[in-house]
């Protein structure tokens, strides 16, 4: 799918204060989104990060079975060599994985770059692009970028920040950050673009320069939590931390009380023994 037109994008500073729209280089953003390349291209990328970690043993890697289980002939039961023939519990695996096989596919160098481009037409089309103006970081401070993810509004989101060339004062920025991946633009993937639901991109690295602006110092804007959805395991973890905790401050609880009867129970003991013993009567 096709169509030659020109996309514009939203532009803003380091800081988040909006600008100008700035129009995107059609050499890139033509329009053109081929789904069923992109989608052979990912495939190919999660193919390439496969490991051949799956490995069983043959009857000749199992420990044991070093003699007939019983004597050939005599017994009734079919004749037997080893315990560890695959026939047998705990025997060998017949053809399986060895831990040899290759899962990594090639793709073309021209199909991978229609890919890519296809990539980036669809954020720009969903209007997900956004240039910043420049990344000019002296130091690497995360709450300044998560600062600027929050005035964008997109803190909760995958966020793919695309800097021109290294800079690793940005990057170092943004490891911390769980929902946002900071590279150069050039380094950039199908698999990576299509990560992100919002893409940031340095305005250099797509050919604009823009003027620095003059910004006064903006107030910190707060930065929601994002919720953590937990697994049936950490569900089932987290119940029986607090089993264990209620069982814990129970039994810290329960001599206290028992404390508090001694003294009662106690006096009740006592009490009997205060009474004037009965006079004995005088045998005759």
């Amino acid at each position: 799918m096709a169509d030659t037109m020109t996309y514009e994008a939203a532009a803003f500073t380091a800081q988040g204060t909006p600008r100008e729209k700035v129009s995107l280089p059609s050499a890139t953003f033509d329009g053109t989104v081929n789904m069923p390349v992109m989608q052979q291209v990912v495939k190919a990328i999660l193919a390439n990060q496969r490991q051949a970690n799956a490995s069983t043993k043959t009857r000749g890697l199992v420990a044991g079975g070093n003699q007939k289980p019983w004597k050939q002939k005599g017994t009734g039961r079919a004749r037997q060599g080893s315990t560890r023939a695959p026939n047998w519990p705990g025997g060998g695996t017949v053809f399986g994985p060895g831990g040899s096989r290759n899962y990594s596919q090639t793709v073309p160098k021209q199909v991978r770059q229609l890919a890519r481009k296809s990539a980036f037409n669809a954020r720009a089309r969903e209007n997900c692009l956004l240039v910043i103006d420049q990344f000019a970081y002296d130091a690497p401070k995360t709450a300044q970028l998560q600062q600027l993810l929050a005035r964008l509004d997109v803190a909760d989101k995958k966020v793919l920040i695309l800097t021109d060339g290294v800079k690793p004062n940005v990057f170092l920025s943004g490891r911390n950050l769980p929902k946002a991946h900071v590279m150069p633009f050039s380094d950039a993937s199908t698999y990576d673009v299509l990560w992100s639901d919002v893409v940031l991109v340095e305005a250099s690295a797509i050919g604009h320069t823009l003027a620095p602006m003059t910004e006064k110092a903006m107030a910190k804007v707060k930065v929601k939590k994002a919720a953590v959805t937990k697994t049936p395991k950490a569900r089932k973890a987290a119940e029986v931390s607090k089993k264990a905790v209620a069982k814990k401050v129970a039994v810290k609880k329960a001599p206290a009380k028992k404390a508090a009867a001694k003294p009662a129970a106690a006096a009740a003991k006592k009490a009997p023994a205060k009474k004037a013993a009965a006079p004995k009567k005088k045998g005759k």
